[in-house]
């Protein structure tokens, strides 16, 4: 299975991904890139920043893709 479409799955289950899930769950490095493909292919996928804290506890910014 290509990694577009491992991610679509992954969104269709879940609601959303994130660059830490996509990494965690799929193995997929490039979040964003499969993102591209999937939104030239039709998909409408929304970008929404997160705030957050990282692992030294300081304050950090992520996007969460969700397909609308």
């Amino acid at each position: 299975m290509s990694q577009p479409q491992m991610v679509l799955d992954y969104m269709n289950e879940n609601g959303s991904i994130t660059s830490m899930e996509a990494f965690d769950k799929l193995g997929v490095t490039r979040l964003s890139q499969q993102i591209l493909i999937l939104r030239r292919r039709g998909i409408d996928i929304a970008s929404i920043w997160e705030t957050g804290l990282n692992r030294y506890g300081a304050t950090t910014r992520y996007v969460r893709y969700k397909k609308v």
